[in-house]
């Protein structure tokens, strides 16, 4: 009742009550200044009715707003658990479901830009999940705007082909006169529509346009979210291998070369060196393809270290790790640890004497801090700046590409943990350099 007062009365009716309260009012003081008793209580009983009114139109309006934003917020958080993935016909049918019950329409359908991939509806459809775009469904996707149609049954049945005879006999009792085509558009492409069929040409009214309109915005904001996530994933592995590309030749080429000298002075330690190199290699190129436990990454980087001590000598390198009980469960994408160890070791490293590094692991609130330090040549805050910033320029300026690795360390790191995630460089000349990865919200519970 309270939509209907709201949608036949307006703003008028709430002017209405207003004055009818202050005549009520006037009533009851004239009634019981006069000691006239049936004014007095026919005024108080008015008055009670009009305050049973007014809590019904105009607080429960409030709560009831709120029970609708709440509940659209609930619809766009499943429909983007389904639409993770993009269109396909699980996720769609799923997606079709949820919004019948949202709708006046008798059915829901989704396409893609070639066929349908799910319909839900009370009747039997005839263009069933399979079925290829009808000319109407072809014409909303190329305008990229929402389109009515009437007579839509006979329009979609003449553009598809191959149905059998028994169906074209009883498409009078299934179809459908009247519907409502919205593309969904992603990145400024249509990806497929959203069809609402109605059983009535008066049911597709304003109202129903705009849920239409607001559900085909909905569910293409999802689609771009899965679609921008998608690309970044492939972005963040496209730029993995391109960073083994850059570091892994030239550490196979040293390795190789060391391992080669080793057959002739040292035969079982060159078998050894050997062994551990082809799982150094073999574990690169499968943590840089999904999450890996941290400790996998550490494993990874003490091989690492044990071949560049056979190159450089035992006496050179003086490595250390510490990590929090529970921290190396923590997932991470692979190569983010070994990347920051390698660049001390090539660019830290001063002319004579050991270069220590230490690698430290612990939580900090809700987060995981992973810091790397050396007591290397260390760089200048400019030099350190321009690292994160993706220079190609190491601690030493010249172009080694260090920048290129802690740039994409960082970038990975805040695609996976989000918001406060990233690479914290703090260095001086002379005296070492502490690179601290930050991993928001995922310290062991």
């Amino acid at each position: 009742m309270r939509r209907w007062f709201e949608e036949r009365l307006g703003p008028v009716a709430y002017v209405l009550l207003g004055v009818l309260t202050i005549v009520l009012l006037a009533l009851l003081t004239w009634g019981i200044g006069a000691r006239n008793l049936m004014a007095a209580m026919v005024a108080g009983g008015g008055l009670a009715v009009v305050i049973v009114m007014g809590g019904s139109f105009l607080l429960v309006p409030d709560n009831m707003r709120s029970q609708e934003t709440e509940r659209m917020l609930r619809l766009a958080s499943v429909t983007l658990v389904h639409l993770r993935a993009g269109l396909d016909q699980v996720s769609c049918r799923a997606v079709c479901q949820l919004l019948l019950p949202e709708t006046q329409a008798a059915a829901i359908a989704m396409t893609d830009t070639e066929r349908t991939l799910a319909y839900v509806g009370k009747r039997v459809s005839l263009f069933g999940t399979g079925t290829p775009n009808s000319e109407p469904t072809n014409e909303v996707l190329a305008s990229k705007r929402i389109q009515t149609f009437v007579g839509l049954d006979r329009l979609e049945w003449l553009d598809v082909t191959g149905i059998d005879e028994d169906i074209e006999k009883s498409r009078r009792v299934h179809a459908y006169p009247a519907a409502i085509f919205v593309p969904l558009v992603v990145l400024d492409e249509s990806v497929g529509v959203l069809k609402l069929y109605y059983q009535q040409a008066s049911e597709v009214d304003r109202t129903q346009m705009a849920i239409a309109r607001g559900l085909a915005d909905l569910l293409s904001t999802q689609l771009t979210v899965s679609e921008l996530d998608r690309q970044a994933e492939l972005t963040a592995r496209a730029e993995v291998k391109a960073l083994q590309a850059q570091i892994n030749p030239h550490f196979l080429f040293n390795t190789l070369n060391t391992i080669a000298a080793l057959t002739r002075t040292d035969p079982a330690q060159a078998r050894t060196l050997l062994r551990e190199f082809a799982v150094f290699y073999r574990r690169t190129l499968e943590n840089s393809q999904s999450l890996v436990p941290l400790s996998v990454e550490l494993e990874q980087t003490q091989r690492y270290l044990h071949i560049e001590k056979a190159r450089f000598g035992e006496d050179r390198i003086v490595e250390s790790m510490s990590v929090e009980e529970g921290c190396g469960e923590v997932l991470v994408p692979g190569f983010i640890v070994q990347p920051i160890v390698e660049n001390a070791v090539r660019h830290a490293m001063t002319e004579d004497g050991p270069l220590h590094i230490d690698i430290q692991v612990a939580t900090d609130g809700n987060d995981v801090l992973v810091a790397v330090a050396d007591d290397g040549l260390g760089m200048d805050e400019e030099v350190a700046k321009k690292l994160l910033e993706g220079s190609s320029q190491d601690a030493k300026g010249g172009p080694k590409g260090t920048g290129i690795a802690l740039r994409n360390v960082a970038e990975r790191i805040e695609l996976y943990y989000g918001v406060g995630s990233g690479v914290e460089i703090i260095s001086r000349p002379g005296e070492g350099t502490c690179v601290t990865l930050r991993l928001v919200n995922v310290a062991p519970k």
